[in-house]
């Protein structure tokens, strides 16, 4: 799909960021489109995570702007930032389950804060997402009986509770086992088709950027080092581009093994 075709619903214009003296970002411009899966990528330290995170709100550009389906984010007790928010699910990179609830008590929290929903709907949606994400029957587990992969499913299905068209996850396969992660990717595709939704995906996972990405963002020092297709990134001749794709052996036959990372990234939420 061709970004530069649609009006974007994730609009982020020139931004920097500074951790104190250093900054992490410059001049960064991305813009996502509605139900494309876009992945930031890049070597550790380029500032993926620190863009996610301006992204939906938990830090603020010292220069540029992010707008999400058109609205300027600002600060986050802002009427204007809160309500669009709501419109945006996030997936942490270890889930940010609480371990004190059960599954289903997990889930249901976004709706017990952001709505008036009577209890019994809420548990009828509460099941509904579980079952979305092929976790039917877990509610009463807590996180701690869960595996990897689950605890990651049901840390999706909160994300999902109020129907955002948006969702943003960070590095959703990191500490998942091939197959689990596999799996996890299937899904964020089902979700898509099904859904429509939109999906920002900071991975550094060859194979799942293979799978599920359409447009990918490539950071480095903390620019914006390439913007384009996912089919462009892996013509890309020049750089740490070509690098980063070029280390990525072709799969084997059976869609077991045969990549070889080249990079490990920062691990950050």
């Amino acid at each position: 799909m061709n970004p530069s075709s649609q009006k974007p619903i994730v609009a982020v214009t020139g931004i920097s960021v500074r951790y104190g003296d250093v900054r992490v970002l410059s001049e960064v411009s991305v813009n996502v489109v509605a139900s494309e899966i876009r992945v930031i990528l890049g070597m550790s330290g380029c500032g993926k995570t620190t863009l996610l995170k301006t992204m939906v709100g938990l830090l603020r550009p010292t220069v540029g702007s992010v707008r999400l389906f058109d609205v300027a984010i600002g600060e986050q007790d802002d009427p204007a930032t809160i309500a669009v928010l709501k419109k945006a699910g996030v997936l942490f990179q270890n889930g940010a389950l609480l371990g004190s609830l059960t599954v289903e008590e997990n889930v249901a929290l976004p709706l017990q804060m952001h709505t008036a929903l009577p209890p019994a709907l809420i548990a009828e949606i509460v099941a509904y997402k579980l079952a979305q994400v092929k976790l039917s029957g877990t509610g009463p587990l807590y996180p701690a009986e869960l595996s990897g992969g689950m605890r990651k499913r049901a840390a999706l299905a909160r994300a999902l509770a109020l129907d955002p068209p948006l969702l943003f996850c960070d590095e959703p396969s990191a500490g998942l086992d091939p197959a689990t992660a596999a799996g996890l990717d299937r899904l964020l595709l089902d979700l898509r088709r099904t859904l429509g939704i939109t999906v920002v995906v900071v991975t550094h996972e060859l194979r799942s950027i293979e799978t599920i990405a359409d447009n990918v963002s490539f950071l480095h020092g903390g620019s914006v080092l390439f913007d384009g297709t996912l089919a462009e990134a892996r013509n890309f001749t020049r750089g740490p581009v070509s690098e980063f794709f070029s280390r990525a052996a072709p799969p084997s036959p059976t869609g077991e093994g045969g990549f070889r990372y080249g990079f490990i990234v920062e691990r950050g939420s």
